[in-house]
């Protein structure tokens, strides 16, 4: 086992606490989107996709690029600071490569949708029975990102408990 300074253990300590209460505080945010406001703008499309619009409570764009940002920023300086940790250098590797092809997907796939809903809501645009179909896809599919991404969080906490166990 290579030996590693105080500071440098310290610096990965911080950095890697702090993705990981910053991902818990995201799957959080994400839970109550799923459980509070996702049944509400699906429950009957497109009645419901007001709550989407910026200004009706629902349209939460800024915020999700903001806490994005900022998290994956931490996961970079805690990739960065652990670099030389072998075992926790690796882990988080893989969880971030898990957590950027969840993103992708929801880059390519959810943001599109929400943002045809919202101009559906804005247009008022016609409802059917592939509109109901689509909701009711993204609600289903959500949950499994959603689930996903709570996967990786919870993955980051045997890393914390590795790293902390460094210490002589």
């Amino acid at each position: 086992m290579e030996n590693y300074t105080a500071s440098y253990l310290t610096r990965a300590e911080i950095w890697l606490s702090a993705t990981t209460l910053i991902y818990f505080m995201m799957n959080g945010a994400q839970i109550f989107e799923t459980l509070v406001l996702v049944p509400k703008w699906t429950s009957s499309p497109p009645d419901n996709f007001s709550i989407l619009l910026d200004g009706n409570g629902g349209s939460l764009k800024v915020f999700w690029i903001v806490f994005h940002s900022l998290h994956e920023l931490t996961f970079i300086l805690a990739i960065a600071f652990c670099w030389r940790i072998e075992p926790v250098r690796s882990w988080l590797l893989v969880l971030f490569a898990v957590h950027v092809v969840v993103r992708i997907w929801t880059l390519m796939y959810f943001a599109p949708n929400i943002i045809h809903f919202q101009k559906i809501a804005e247009t008022g645009g016609p409802a059917g029975a592939d509109l109901v179909k689509l909701t009711s896809l993204w609600q289903t599919l959500n949950y499994i990102r959603v689930a996903i991404f709570m996967a990786v969080s919870f993955g980051l906490v045997p890393l914390c408990v590795k790293l902390f166990g460094l210490r002589p």
